[in-house]
């Protein structure tokens, strides 16, 4: 009789611990009965069930990371490129979740990277390489998010929070194909740039070579006419020197010849009763 007390008395307690479960901080439950869900919205705590009849399946409720490998697609321009990316992800539909994968993590990874995949292909398929490499990360991430999460709402119950691209790299092939391209593209630009300078250079030297023929035309003009008043001048004031003592000017005249043919020591052959060497026979002037 004792050992039939106990025995009920264990069946009890073990029922009693069967009918407890516990909800952990970050942690998502299902009370499933036979296979078919019941109950679904368990906060974090400690809560009861029928004992034999009903199951828990705990879950992670937190946002999950996954890092896919690398993926290669093809871009507009039929250019291959490898992206590195990786996903975070967090249950929103549990009912969902357990009718697509049965509250799987494991599964829902599987499943959830091709759909990623999708949507990232279509994004690089959308753009020219440069475009790619030169676009901003969140616009090009934001489409794949969209996409994605759209879809493993659907089928998965999942949301994805965000999808991260780390890397996006060339084969080596493509490299090549595109570091020959850009230094193609520099090379002409320096062309185009040396062009424009020479052509700048050539407008400022011409405009630089008439100015300066300008500059020496007017010096010229100026000069010829500061000479022509000069000659003007001196014209008069031989006139006036010449009215005034017609002797002594010519004398005075014969001097500055004689200056002018002896400064450098030469030798004039003249007879001696030369115009030149009147001055030389006679002892002074005449009044």
């Amino acid at each position: 009789m004792k050992i039939v007390v106990a025995l009920v008395a264990a069946l009890l307690v073990l029922l009693g611990f069967n009918s407890m479960f516990q909800v952990s901080e970050g942690q998502g439950a299902l009370l499933l009965q036979f296979g078919r869900i019941v109950r679904t919205d368990y906060a974090p705590g400690l809560h009861f069930k029928l004992p034999l009849f009903q199951q828990v399946l705990h879950f992670d409720d937190r946002i999950l990371s996954l890092q896919p490998s690398p993926e290669r697609a093809l871009t507009a321009d039929q250019k291959n490129v490898s992206v590195d990316y990786d996903v975070k992800w967090r249950v929103v539909d549990r009912t969902q979740y357990f009718r697509a994968i049965h509250a799987d993590a494991l599964q829902a990874a599987q499943r959830l990277t091709p759909i990623v995949r999708d949507a990232l292909r279509a994004q690089v398929a959308a753009r020219g390489l440069s475009d790619l490499v030169a676009a901003d990360a969140q616009t090009f991430t934001d489409p794949v998010r969209q996409q994605a999460d759209a879809v493993a709402r659907k089928e998965l119950g999942l949301a994805v929070v965000s999808v991260g691209v780390e890397r996006i790299s060339l084969p080596d092939e493509v490299s090549k194909s595109v570091y020959k391209r850009m230094r193609e593209e520099r090379e002409r630009l320096a062309n185009q740039l040396r062009a424009d300078g020479d052509e700048a250079a050539a407008k400022l030297k011409a405009q630089a070579d008439g100015d300066a023929a300008k500059v020496r035309a007017d010096a010229d003009r100026d000069a010829a006419k500061v000479r022509g008043d000069g000659d003007a001048q001196a014209a008069a004031i031989y006139a006036q020197a010449y009215g005034q003592d017609p002797e002594f000017f010519a004398f005075y005249r014969s001097l500055a010849a004689y200056r002018k043919a002896f400064a450098n020591g030469g030798v004039l052959v003249l007879k001696p009763d030369s115009e030149f060497l009147k001055y030389f026979n006679e002892s002074a002037p005449k009044k």
